[in-house]
């Protein structure tokens, strides 16, 4: 299987990759992925939040770690990031049937503040374990279109050096699909001021429009 992210060592290389067959089927791999015990996220996530949609989807969204809904419900974009790309894929023409949804990481990554579970951005030994489902599900969708969403998802894809604020709804030329590009995750558009978060949320249509383009 390729290495899909050049820039970290060999000795990152997670041991969950023996856990893969080499003909996996998404339902296969989800029910593998359980039992992960790759890095140490899994003593902090309440499941493992597996990728989810169709086999043959042409469209691959690739997130970050799943957040405090995802990890609690056990599926990927649920929360209100989710419900954000749910409206802007109907704004952008893009049928929510023909999109698969998954995260770099699988597990729920967090600090307390307070009573509340705060997203924690993962670290390069965390997405490094986790990269074996990552590339098996890329490999078993062999989706048209691969999206990119946000800097942790497009520099473990696209390198380090990746900037999303510099290449942001470009068409990247790359082994990984026939078309793979990068955008803004939609929990920044979250984060936006009032203000802005309109402008954004139309910046990020306006990415997903061209992806809807390529697979009409």
């Amino acid at each position: 299987m390729a290495n899909l992210f050049p820039d970290e060592p060999d000795e990152l290389r997670d041991p969950a990759q023996s856990k893969i067959p080499s003909t996996p089927t998404l339902r296969g791999l989800k029910k593998l992925s359980q039992n992960c015990r790759a890095c140490d996220l899994w003593k902090r996530g309440t499941q493992t939040v597996f990728g989810e949609g169709e086999p043959d989807s042409k469209v691959m969204f690739v997130g970050e770690v799943p957040g405090d809904q995802e990890d609690l419900a056990g599926k990927p974009f649920v929360g209100p990031a989710g419900k954000l790309l749910d409206a802007a894929l109907d704004e952008a023409g893009i049928d929510r049937r023909n999109a698969y949804v998954t995260n770099a990481v699988k597990h729920f990554n967090w600090e307390p503040r307070g009573k509340r579970r705060i997203h924690k951005k993962p670290n390069a030994w965390e997405i490094a374990a986790c990269r074996p489902w990552l590339d098996a599900e890329i490999a078993r969708l062999k989706s048209r279109v691969i999206i990119c969403l946000g800097a942790t998802a497009s520099q473990a894809l696209l390198g380090r050096k990746f900037r999303v604020t510099q290449h942001r709804g470009e068409f990247i030329q790359s082994e990984l699909a026939p078309y793979v590009t990068a955008t803004e995750h939609p929990s920044s558009i979250l984060r936006a001021p009032e203000e802005a978060r309109r402008a954004e949320m139309q910046r990020f249509i306006a990415d997903l429009k061209k992806v809807a383009r390529v697979i009409s």
